[in-house]
């Protein structure tokens, strides 16, 4: 692979995916400050068109890409599809006649343009006109300024306002009083409210399926009995077993059958993907892709850790590392009253262990720290290169997945 390519989601006020922002490198050692964001920004439409492939990365959403001045002059935006993208112009960019060309000639031609880190400056005034989108950065503008901006794009109704680096749902629906209409940020995977929490009969089962599915050797016997214990689960196990998968003459009879056709691996998503089934109808789809995500990454990762038999654990820790968005709730509150094992709660409560590396390399993947990430690796002792191929996997099998049960 020529370079990686992190995505961060843009979602609307409803937390609905609208976009994702790309973020490129050449490679992971192409990492610091000094890198030329030409060569940089040549090299990513090269990435789109020949490696990754927009659509692959992208998933049919819109993709923002960073341009700088002269990529913008150069007409490097006109290589993507204009349905595809929205052409973002970097906070460096200045607002010459030559960038007012290219914009208008961009414009015309269907592309969406967003003004990226922006703070109203009056230079820009002319070409308000041809914006669609202004990010703005939410954590680093002052009240003053804030105020400001917001004010000169009340006489531009066709602008959508974007707040960037939104992390809390305090922050979020501050943002949408103020009248943003995009939120970029992981406020989705934090708790909408801090409160103690019981599961459900249902949620507990599952819990114990995936605890007992963690273990090197599973008791079998026990996994049929805690299924027989819940009628709902026992229907989609039989169910699932009749996909064209697991298709077989004889029919399956009992439930302790078809967990023995299935097996560990096959059952430990199974059950990994019931538990994420709960919440897509009151939680937002990218938590629950991104809890799919993590999963699978963990469990690709276990081997490289010389855990090739702890992947199942690798998986459960994956999952449940995001199970205080999914249950407004405090995680150390919910994985406390969980059958975990001490490794898991290790790594999800106290940062220890092998499994909590595995959870922070998957964290900077997800925002693109790409310094961090080939420390991680290298404290893993795991050949970055090849886990590069492991998170586009996992993200696929994530996206296919989230299909199924969204």
């Amino acid at each position: 692979m020529g370079f990686f390519a992190a995505r961060q989601p843009i979602l609307d006020n409803e937390k609905a995916l609208y976009g994702y922002e790309l973020l490129f490198r050449l490679s992971l050692e192409n990492v610091f400050p000094d890198v030329d964001q030409e060569k940089a920004t040549s090299k990513m439409i090269e990435g789109l068109q020949f490696d990754l492939g927009l659509d692959k990365i992208s998933e049919g959403k819109l993709a923002f890409i960073n341009f700088t001045e002269q990529s913008l002059i150069s007409g490097y935006p006109e290589l993507l599809p204009h349905e595809k993208v929205v052409v973002e112009i970097l906070e460096t960019v200045k607002p010459t006649n030559s960038v007012y060309g290219a914009l208008k000639k961009l414009r015309q031609k269907g592309y969406l343009l967003a003004l990226d880190d922006f703070v109203h400056d009056d230079a820009w005034k002319p070409f308000y006109k041809l914006i669609d989108i202004v990010k703005i950065d939410f954590r680093d503008i002052s009240e003053e300024d804030l105020s400001a901006t917001l004010e000169q794009f009340k006489k531009y109704p066709q602008i959508k306002l974007l707040a960037e680096k939104v992390e809390t749902n305090e922050e979020f629906t501050r943002a949408v009083r103020l009248g943003f209409d995009y939120f970029q940020g992981y406020f989705f995977s934090r708790p909408e409210v801090i409160r103690s929490v019981a599961l459900t009969p249902g949620q507990t089962s599952i819990a114990s399926l995936l605890n007992e599915l963690s273990a090197s050797e599973p008791n079998f016997n026990k996994i049929s009995q805690l299924f027989e214990l819940d009628v709902t689960l026992s229907f989609k196990l039989l169910r699932y077993t009749q996909t064209a998968m697991f298709k077989r003459q004889n029919p399956i009879k009992t439930i302790k059958q078809a967990v023995l056709v299935l097996g560990k691996n096959e059952l430990e998503r199974f059950v990994g993907l019931i538990f994420a089934a709960q919440f897509s109808d009151t939680k937002p789809q990218e938590l629950i892709r991104l809890s799919i995500q993590r999963a699978k990454f963990c469990e690709l990762l276990a081997p490289y850790c010389a855990h090739k038999n702890d992947a199942s654990s690798a998986f459960l820790m994956g999952m449940m590392s995001l199970i205080d968005a999914l249950l407004d709730a405090d995680l150390k509150t919910v994985v406390s009253d969980l059958p975990l094992s001490s490794d898991i709660k290790d790594a999800l409560l106290q940062d220890k262990g092998w499994l909590s590396h595995c959870l922070k390399l998957c964290k900077y993947f997800e925002v693109g720290d790409w310094e961090k990430m080939e420390k991680s690796c290298e404290i893993l002792n795991i050949p970055y290169q090849e886990i590069l191929d492991e998170y586009e996997k996992a993200g696929q099998w994530a996206e296919e997945k989230v299909g199924q049960l969204i």
